[in-house]
């Protein structure tokens, strides 16, 4: 069992964060937010929240951080959460961590943690690079992390695998620069308050699980 169990995994794509999430939601019952999941349920049901979401995608702007601060803040009051959850992908920005946290005061709830996963760059372009996907039924894998079991062929349905073109070289460069500009400075903001915690996530994936959970206890 781990206490550390409201968190915030933080890390630059390709970092390992989606890989390392899996065994411990599996091994410890967290629930997993992603904004967009919340984004599509709201505007679903028909919620205030969602109809005001809908509002700005229709007009083609984005929506506000304060609307998905607002949702993000609704799903961690569910009994989903109750265990504890992982947010991936939110807060991106500093002023979206500031939302978060005054809408999780607002239910009683506060962060146990903000896991950092680092890596060299270098490995990062080689892990975002070797994503390769199944035509015929969509599957992902990873040359790196998860082969086919046969190079080129979908262990599910046989298809053909290939490479999508943001996958590309430039197009990591250019995900990690935009990380570097837009959600790095939540590592000194999220360190001032106490909450940080690093992972080297350079490590094969049991060694980085191991760790992960090290600094989960």
């Amino acid at each position: 069992m781990i206490r550390k169990k409201n968190l915030v995994f933080l890390g630059p794509p390709g970092a390992g964060k989606g890989t390392l999430s899996a065994p411990l939601m599996e091994d410890e019952k967290l629930a997993h937010i992603s904004t967009g999941d919340i984004l599509r349920a709201e505007i679903a049901a028909g919620t205030e929240l969602g109809r005001s979401a809908k509002s700005f995608m229709d007009a083609g702007k984005l929506v506000p951080d304060e609307v998905v601060a607002g949702m993000v803040g609704k799903k961690l009051a569910s009994a989903e959460c109750a265990s504890g959850f992982i947010l991936d992908g939110f807060p991106r920005t500093v002023a979206q961590a500031g939302l978060l946290e005054e809408a999780m005061a607002k239910i009683g709830m506060k962060l146990d943690g903000v896991i950092l996963f680092d890596a060299p760059e270098e490995l990062l372009l080689k892990r975002l690079t070797a994503r390769i996907m199944c035509r015929k039924c969509n599957t992902g894998y990873n040359k790196i992390f998860c082969p086919p079991k046969k190079e080129g062929v979908c262990d599910k349905c046989g298809g053909e695998l290939y490479q999508r073109s943001d996958d590309s070289l430039e197009t990591a460069k250019n995900r990690l620069a935009v990380y570097r500009e837009q959600t790095a400075p939540l590592i000194e903001f999220y360190r001032a308050k106490g909450l940080l915690f690093t992972i080297d996530s350079s490590l094969p994936k049991q060694e980085g699980y191991d760790a992960l959970r090290a600094v989960l206890q």
